[in-house]
Protein backbone atom coordinates (compact mmCIF):
# COMPACT_ATOMS: atom_id res chain seq x y z
CA UNK A 1 0.00 0.00 0.00
CA UNK A 2 1.12 3.75 -0.87
CA UNK A 3 0.47 6.60 1.44
CA UNK A 4 -0.12 9.90 -0.48
CA UNK A 5 3.11 12.08 -0.69
CA UNK A 6 1.47 14.87 1.80
CA UNK A 7 1.09 12.16 4.43
CA UNK A 8 4.46 10.79 4.30
CA UNK A 9 5.63 13.96 5.03
CA UNK A 10 3.88 14.66 7.94
CA UNK A 11 4.96 11.50 9.08
CA UNK A 12 8.51 12.03 7.91
CA UNK A 13 8.93 15.74 10.00
CA UNK A 14 7.29 13.81 13.05
CA UNK A 15 9.87 10.71 13.48
CA UNK A 16 12.37 12.81 12.73
CA UNK A 17 11.59 15.31 15.57
CA UNK A 18 11.09 12.56 17.86
CA UNK A 19 14.35 11.21 16.75
CA UNK A 20 15.98 14.39 17.42
CA UNK A 21 14.51 14.87 20.46
CA UNK A 22 15.37 11.54 21.79
CA UNK A 23 18.91 11.49 21.09
CA UNK A 24 19.90 14.85 21.85
CA UNK A 25 20.44 15.61 18.15
CA UNK A 26 19.82 18.48 16.14
CA UNK A 27 17.01 18.84 13.70
CA UNK A 28 19.24 19.04 11.26
CA UNK A 29 22.00 16.21 12.08
CA UNK A 30 18.62 13.92 12.74
CA UNK A 31 17.13 14.68 9.45
CA UNK A 32 20.41 14.04 7.94
CA UNK A 33 21.08 10.41 9.48
CA UNK A 34 16.95 9.84 8.37
CA UNK A 35 17.41 10.38 4.63
CA UNK A 36 20.21 8.34 4.63
CA UNK A 37 18.77 5.70 6.56
CA UNK A 38 17.65 2.09 5.57
CA UNK A 39 14.44 2.77 7.83
CA UNK A 40 13.87 5.91 5.27
CA UNK A 41 14.08 3.81 1.87
CA UNK A 42 11.73 1.36 3.47
CA UNK A 43 9.12 3.58 4.40
CA UNK A 44 9.63 5.46 0.85
CA UNK A 45 9.32 2.21 -1.42
CA UNK A 46 5.89 1.12 1.10
CA UNK A 47 8.01 -2.29 2.20
CA UNK A 48 5.22 -4.14 4.83
CA UNK A 49 3.67 -0.78 4.98
CA UNK A 50 5.99 0.50 7.40
CA UNK A 51 4.97 4.00 7.23
CA UNK A 52 1.79 2.78 9.03
CA UNK A 53 3.67 2.25 12.33
CA UNK A 54 3.84 4.36 15.03
CA UNK A 55 6.06 7.56 15.04
CA UNK A 56 7.79 5.56 18.74
CA UNK A 57 8.08 2.50 16.77
CA UNK A 58 9.68 4.60 13.74
CA UNK A 59 12.06 6.63 15.47
CA UNK A 60 13.23 3.50 18.09
CA UNK A 61 14.10 1.64 14.26
CA UNK A 62 16.32 4.65 13.29
CA UNK A 63 18.08 4.42 17.10
CA UNK A 64 18.54 0.96 16.56
CA UNK A 65 20.13 1.58 12.70
CA UNK A 66 22.24 4.01 14.07
CA UNK A 67 22.98 2.86 17.83
CA UNK A 68 26.94 2.47 16.78
CA UNK A 69 27.18 6.24 15.53
CA UNK A 70 25.44 8.47 18.34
Amino acid sequence: MKASRNLLQRKYARVVSLFAKETGLSLDDALRLFYGSETYALMREGVSDLHCMSDGYLADELKHEFRYTL
